[in-house]
């Protein structure tokens, strides 16, 4: 997919939308890797959605995918030093999310 990506995992869930998705974060000067994490089958049925979950101590985000019953985390590693500019960067990469049409 290209130079950011990292991981035993290319797949991405969510059809072109999520592969989209995934291709726009990585293009951002925010983000340094994406790594795709492990696609896991879940309980409840749905349309796809993709939200971002709360940045770690570093600044590093986690994106979680869902389609249909299909969810995915892509860990993404910013740019940011601590929580805070952590969560600044996931408002800026939200308007990719709202954008590709994930919410």
């Amino acid at each position: 997919m290209g130079r950011k990506f990292g991981g035993d995992h290319t797949t991405v869930i969510g059809g072109r939308r999520g592969r989209k998705i995934v291709l726009e974060i990585s293009r951002s000067e925010f983000v340094k890797k994406v790594v795709p994490g492990v696609i896991r089958v879940g309980m409840s049925p749905g349309g796809f959605k993709a939200k971002f979950l709360r940045p770690d101590e570093r600044g590093n985000l986690r994106l979680l995918l869902r389609e249909g019953s299909t969810v995915q985390e892509v860990f993404i590693v910013t740019k940011a030093s601590n929580s805070f500019e952590g969560m600044k960067i996931a408002r800026e990469l939200e308007k990719i999310v709202v954008k590709v049409g994930g919410r």
